[in-house]
């Protein structure tokens, strides 16, 4: 065999080795037909529990509103600010300790706690210490949005999505998209726990990406999408773009034997 068609044959085989397959850049891909189903989506994950750094939007409504301005400060100079900046100006931080200080209560423990049960402790404690039944006080705690990081083959940065609750594909959706070398087969996702930090990962390619415990992220996540082995070679995703790059590859090859064999 000629040095020429040796050539040939690797540029060949490496050719199709080296294209993406179409299913590893298909997110929820079923397994059946191309028929409608309904996918039963289920909160595996147990509800979240509060963390440190974490900003909580809390406001008391009552009657007669006058009384409870003081838990609804909102600094008139800030009047303007909007979205993240009111978050800022007028969120709870939850400090290193846990603690968030809320007008008369002074210190309030809220580590490890859901926001109900937040939402349960500061209404009890403003009945017993400030108000009194008749106030009909209502008291409303929310996560002050959710807050998460991508980093990799994705819009990277950090992202704020105002919901209760939210889902990678939006999370996703929401950084850019995972670009075309993003392994969509193996997106790592970093979650704070009060122990420490874990790494869980999903396949997005599958339907079964949807019944996984990790499918709506938590507040301060960080999203990891790896490179596929195609962008290190350099590579295309499409087998045009790697035809292209091969032909250059031959035609290099080919006018290098064809000066040394002459």
């Amino acid at each position: 065999m000629s040095i020429r068609h040796l050539i040939v044959i690797v540029s060949v085989i490496s050719f199709f080795s080296s294209c993406v397959p179409t299913k590893r850049l298909m997110y929820l891909q079923e397994d059946g037909g191309e028929t409608d189903s309904i996918i039963k989506v289920e909160r595996i994950q147990k509800p979240y529990r509060i963390q440190v750094n974490d900003l909580l939007s809390i406001r008391v409504k009552a009657i007669d509103q006058d009384v409870v301005g003081m838990f609804n400060p909102i600094g008139e100079q800030n009047l303007n600010a909007t979205g993240e900046e009111r978050l800022y100006y007028d969120g709870f931080l939850v400090d290193a300790h846990g603690n968030i200080r809320v007008p008369t209560l002074g210190e309030v423990n809220v580590l490890g706690f859901t926001v109900e049960e937040v939402r349960e402790k500061i209404e009890k404690a403003l009945l017993e210490q400030y108000f009194k039944e008749e106030a009909n006080i209502f008291v409303t705690v929310k996560l002050a949005g959710i807050r998460y990081t991508t980093i990799g083959e994705i819009g990277s940065g950090s992202q704020v999505i105002y919901k209760e609750q939210v889902t990678i594909m939006e999370a996703i959706a929401n950084a850019g998209d995972i670009g075309e070398f993003g392994d969509r087969t193996d997106v790592v996702i970093v979650r704070q726990y009060p122990g420490g930090e874990k790494r869980h990962h999903i396949d997005l390619t599958t339907i079964d990406a949807m019944r996984s415990p990790y499918y709506y992220i938590q507040p301060n996540d960080l999203i990891i999408v790896n490179p596929l082995p195609q962008k290190a070679w350099g590579l295309g995703t499409t087998g045009l773009s790697n035809f292209q790059t091969f032909t250059t590859v031959l035609a290099f090859l080919t006018s290098a034997i064809l000066l040394i064999t002459r």
